[in-house]
């Protein structure tokens, strides 16, 4: 069964908000993976919106808004590759110790802050 675009929507949202559950909980590297899969699924539900089918089972966010024909404004495109950088170290780490140190709470807050303004844009796509 395929996923609606309001459902990626749905868990974008849902996936942000882990993202921020991780993060008050101190788990800070997963918080940023989950960031990760948040702004993916807001842009598979654009992509989805747009073409009416399916949208691929990647993980690269430029590529995916590129598929989609969006033209972020360059703040959100840089966070966007950033992101796409971020992806494999927090998907396969090395080491928790080396992860912890990678991101700091600090770090980790900006993320944060930047995944939910790259959402917010997308959302005003649909």
């Amino acid at each position: 069964m395929a996923v609606s675009p309001e459902e990626w929507i749905r868990q974008a949202d849902y996936d942000a908000d882990t993202a921020e559950y991780n993060f008050k909980g101190g788990r800070h590297f997963y918080a940023v993976f989950m960031c990760h899969l948040a702004v993916e699924k807001a842009l598979k539900g654009i992509l989805h919106q747009r073409t009416g089918m399916p949208p691929p089972k990647g993980h690269h966010l430029v590529s995916l808004s590129s598929q989609a024909g969006l033209r972020p404004p360059a703040d959100i495109m840089k966070f966007l590759a950033v992101l796409n950088e971020i992806d494999v170290t927090t998907r396969y780490p090395e080491t928790l110790e080396k992860m912890a140190r990678a991101y700091p709470e600090k770090k980790v807050d900006e993320i944060m802050k930047k995944t939910r303004e790259a959402i917010a844009w997308i959302k005003t796509q649909l």
